[in-house]
């Protein structure tokens, strides 16, 4: 087994990536909330609890980032026509604007890393990295 080998390069990777997201993203902009865009734009509305799976929080942390989100105007929130209980989140226009410079900056970080390798090996690394990935449903299920 090469746990160790493995621990220190995910580590180091994974921590590359937070600071250059982080301050690719900043100020208007945090990883999390990057999720929820990516998410709503694939969704279109969602409720919030839709979005657990997505970001592995409690439901009051969920709450909180759509708070700070629609506060920006990132998001927009009503309630449902039919049943008031009901609240949907979709995404506003500078979300959706923020939606695309954050990808903007994830792409660049990633193609940077990845070119680093051949194709064929990058196509490698995602295969291996799928069949050791967890998919947000069977995490939940482990939990």
């Amino acid at each position: 087994m090469y746990t160790a080998e493995f621990a220190k390069v995910w580590s180091k990777l994974a921590k590359d990536y937070k600071l250059h997201m982080e301050g690719g993203l900043a100020p208007s902009l945090t990883e999390a909330q990057l999720t929820v865009l990516e998410v709503l734009e694939e969704q279109q509305r969602m409720k919030p609890s839709d979005f657990i799976p997505y970001l592995a929080t409690s439901p009051a942390a969920v709450t909180m980032l759509l708070d700070r989100m629609e506060k920006n105007g990132l998001i927009l929130r009503e309630r449902d026509e039919e049943d008031r209980r009901i609240v949907w989140v979709t995404i506003s226009y500078k979300g959706k604007e923020e939606y695309k410079r954050g990808l903007k900056v994830r792409d660049e970080y990633l193609s940077q890393v990845l070119s680093r390798i051949s194709s064929h090996n990058q196509q490698l690394l995602i295969y291996l990295l799928g069949k050791i990935s967890t998919a947000p449903q069977e995490a939940l299920v482990e939990a």
